[in-house]
């Protein structure tokens, strides 16, 4: 494939990489492997503009993008909109979406299995045609990214230490609020304290990572209205993989929901991969099923045939 690669330098792991040497090795990988590669380094502020310059390239095939989940989210739009394959280098803390697609985790090792990756359709999602790769929620998530917001850390550590600390924060002030749905024919209306809607359903990995997105589905989620200590129940099931057994929260699938907030509320807002966004009243939210390609890894079976020259 003709590909064009490119990695933020402000994202995670790659701020302590020579990025010279990264590209270097990324270049050599590729082209060892039969592919045509071009590598960008670009800012955090340049990423998005990069991405969308290069996918606009008619001769591009396939777009490897490198940095945290907001990167690859961004990515993932860009390359779903261009019809492009997508290859994840997870250079982020929680590097999401590479977990569900079962990359290598290290900026290294993932090079060799793109470079010798297959391509497969896999879901990608949207929120009011705004695109996500993982979720979207709204109540207690999104408080807790506006509290982490609101603090200082400049890395990896320094992330994990304020996500705890909002974690703590939203326990003690837990929000409440009015939806109405409708899950294909499913309908309601409750008071929550959380929403939330995936690119599948969760597995049972405390990330809350779905472990397949080619199941054509969404996983939705409401939490009852929380006390502090309902919080805290929430949070250690959801920590030892049970989050669909706690008595508060209803899980169900579907291809589309609806959302609708009956009160009017000032500044509310919701997050979606991550990313802390102003919400409309009124959300719709759909599955894209195997709409997005992606490279992932080859079976182990299929590569030791290619490398012994076995075949019909």
């Amino acid at each position: 494939m003709n590909l064009v690669a490119v990695f933020n330098r402000d994202g995670g792991t790659f701020k302590t990489t020579e990025m010279d040497a990264y590209c270097a090795r990324a270049a050599e990988t590729f082209k060892n492997a039969g592919h045509q590669i071009q590598c960008h380094v670009v800012s955090g502020k340049d990423v998005v503009s990069t991405m969308q310059r290069v996918a606009a390239i008619p001769e591009v095939e396939g777009l490897i993008a490198g940095g945290g989940d907001g990167t690859i989210s961004a990515a993932a739009d860009i390359a779903w909109r261009n019809a492009l394959t997508l290859g994840i280098v997870p250079a982020g803390t929680m590097n999401l979406f590479a977990r569900s697609l079962k990359l290598p985790l290290d900026i290294w090792d993932v090079l060799d299995v793109l470079a010798q990756g297959r391509i497969e359709n896999v879901d990608i999602a949207s929120a009011n045609g705004r695109s996500f790769i993982h979720q979207f929620s709204a109540g207690l998530h999104a408080r807790m990214v506006r509290y982490r917001n609101s603090m200082t850390f400049g890395s990896r550590l320094g992330k994990i230490r304020a996500s705890t600390r909002a974690v703590l924060g939203v326990m003690f002030n837990p929000p409440e609020f009015e939806v109405e749905f409708n899950a294909e024919g499913k309908l309601g209306h409750r008071k929550v304290s959380a929403i939330s809607v995936s690119n599948n359903e969760f597995g049972q990995d405390p990330l809350l990572v779905a472990p397949d997105v080619t199941g054509g589905h969404l996983g939705f989620y409401i939490a009852d209205p929380l006390t502090p200590a309902g919080v805290a129940q929430l949070a250690y099931d959801i920590l030892r993989g049970r989050l669909k057994e706690n008595e508060s929260v209803t899980a169900m699938t579907t291809t589309e929901v609806e959302l609708h907030f009956p009160r009017e509320r000032k500044d509310v807002r919701c997050v979606i991969d991550g990313e802390l966004l102003p919400m409309d009243r009124d959300v719709k939210l759909r599955i894209h099923a195997g709409e997005l390609k992606v490279l992932v890894p080859r079976d182990p079976d299929e590569l030791k045939q290619e490398d012994s020259g076995s075949g019909i």
